[in-house]
């Protein structure tokens, strides 16, 4: 019985000894666990949108506008777009900041309650981002190609695209590595900058994608250094409200014969056919000859333009590229039809009216999109069913007129 008595006093015990140091442990851990849960903000990154007297307020990527003042004391360095290394970073004024720059800022943990201000500014400045956005969209343009991808091959690390349209169409094959940078645009987001990285999986048949790198001759192969994916739409209708105020206009797709809702954002590359370049690329691309006509007027009963283009969008640092087929992408009947495309009339909201035929594409959605790039005035194209499911497939609008017109300016 004794030393039953002793087992029991022994197990006792150990319980005890247990609850004693789980209790410690929960205390120990109570204030980490509570500082992790709500870690303290200690910087923010974004754009400069105003300066008055030593406080700048910052339009932060994450989240709204942000006021912080800007001590005498605080380290202000510029860097160059793109570097990493903070050791690169020069020393600047207060003064030297402007609106429109990017700034990582670090907050003073030491300020006055009630107060935010800065520890140390790194600042990229305006013209410098502008000047790489500008060599990066003219790289995308000589090493990129881009296409609807058709298959993708994860263990291998090959995605296949189709790209072209009628003698141009061919087949490319992205070869990435791990050293590849892969990124995917957000959902209903046109901005490059917005991109995530995502892996390969992430990518599926029938999305859209660019990549640059380097190009066998053909441009049928690219070992890619950065791959650049997305779902977008493509819709075509008529324009049955426009809402000015609101940047907005309604069209019934003629696809999914649906209302829907698009928004039109200063970002979106917008142009007007003249009647007789539409009547034209109409006859091109189902093979007639380019003075022919393409009938009068939108028939929307035997129209149609089926979803799953190739997309004309932001990317390439800023203010994107297209998804053309590299140097030859788009070409029939001896014109080049993007360059065609880049010089119809630019439009602007304002211009689009009520009964309007036109063709964009814009971000995935149902019922409610963001344009990105648009064409009116295509009329004769909506007639011509495999005109209007091809033509925005090889629309390179942002990336100007080409790289040799693009020199030559």
């Amino acid at each position: 019985m004794q030393s039953k008595s002793k087992i029991r006093v022994s197990a006792s015990m150990v319980r005890g000894a247990f609850l004693v140091v789980a209790l410690l442990a929960l205390a120990l851990a109570g204030p980490v666990a509570a500082k992790a849960q709500a870690p303290a903000a200690t910087r923010f990154l974004g754009t400069i949108s105003a300066i008055a007297g030593n406080a700048l307020t910052v339009k932060v990527d994450a989240n709204g506008d942000r006021q912080v003042e800007v001590p005498a004391g605080a380290s202000i360095k510029r860097i160059s777009p793109g570097e990493k290394d903070l050791s690169k970073a020069v020393a600047m004024e207060f003064s030297d900041l402007a609106v429109g720059d990017r700034v990582l800022v670090k907050l003073d943990p030491d300020a006055p309650a009630g107060t935010s201000q800065a520890l140390q500014i790194v600042a990229v400045k305006q013209e410098d981002l502008a000047q790489k956005q500008q060599k990066d969209r003219e790289d995308w343009q000589l090493r990129g190609v881009g296409g609807l991808v058709k298959s993708v091959d994860p263990a291998a690390g090959v995605i296949v695209l189709t790209s072209g349209i009628g003698a141009t169409a061919k087949t490319i094959a992205v070869h990435t590595t791990k050293a590849t940078m892969l990124k995917r645009y957000a959902p209903a987001s046109v901005s490059y900058a917005a991109a995530q990285p995502a892996p390969i999986d992430a990518i599926h048949a029938s999305d859209q994608l660019r990549a640059r790198g380097q190009k066998n001759p053909d441009g049928t192969e690219i070992a890619a250094e950065e791959v650049v994916s997305g779902t977008f739409r493509n819709i075509s209708g008529v324009i049955s409200s426009v809402d000015t105020s609101n940047s907005t206009f309604t069209l019934k797709d003629l696809a999914t014969k649906k209302q829907v809702t698009i928004h039109v954002t200063p970002d979106a590359q917008m142009r007007r056919l003249p009647d007789m370049m539409a009547r034209m690329l109409a006859a091109r691309l189902t093979g007639g000859s380019g003075g022919a006509g393409g009938g009068q007027g939108v028939r929307p009963q035997n129209s149609g333009q089926q979803g799953g283009g190739q997309w004309s969008g932001q990317g390439g640092g800023g203010q994107g590229f297209g998804a053309g087929g590299g140097q030859s992408g788009g070409r029939a009947g001896g014109g080049d039809m993007q360059q065609m495309l880049n010089r119809a009339p630019a439009v602007q909201m304002a211009d689009l009216k009520k009964g309007d035929a036109v063709m964009l594409v814009s971000t995935d959605g149902s019922t409610d999109v963001t344009a990105i790039t648009l064409l009116a005035g295509v009329e004769p194209l909506l007639e011509a069913p495999a005109a209007s499911q091809s033509l925005l497939n090889n629309w390179s609008m942002n990336t100007g007129a080409g790289a040799a017109e693009a020199a030559a300016q």
